[in-house]
């Protein structure tokens, strides 16, 4: 699903959702609205083809595939949150969440908060 190709001339967020199936789309609003909350300044946009949210830097991306949402927080985010994450299929940063199960949203709201504060530090100590 992450190829997703869009006849719109806007390709973003809404239209990245709105082309999944309705199943999914219902998943993709809640992990998107928990992101939005998490980090109400971060600028959502595509990248890589996928969802992404940038403050002072990408904080984190996601995508749908057919059985899972792939959760991408830069290799810090998953390490800082290993434990928690442990019970999830893993790769090198990324973590899959099934769509059979629902998502940890209070965990992805404390990913998203720490690579907030994260890149924060970085822009701060430029």
């Amino acid at each position: 699903m992450t190829d997703i190709k869009s006849n719109s001339t806007t390709y973003d967020v809404t239209t990245y959702i709105a082309n999944c199936p309705p199943e999914v789309r219902v998943v993709l609003e809640e992990l998107r609205n928990t992101i939005k909350i998490a980090a109400p300044e971060a600028e959502e946009l595509i990248s890589y083809k996928m969802p992404a949210y940038k403050y002072h830097g990408i904080l984190v991306y996601f995508a749908a595939y057919k059985n899972h949402i792939g959760f991408y927080a830069t290799p810090t985010g998953h390490k800082e949150f290993e434990k928690d994450l442990a019970s999830f299929k893993q790769g090198k940063g990324s973590v899959q969440f099934p769509l059979d199960k629902p998502l940890p949203l209070p965990l992805i709201a404390k990913i998203v908060k720490f690579r907030m504060k994260e890149n924060q530090t970085k822009a701060q100590n430029k």
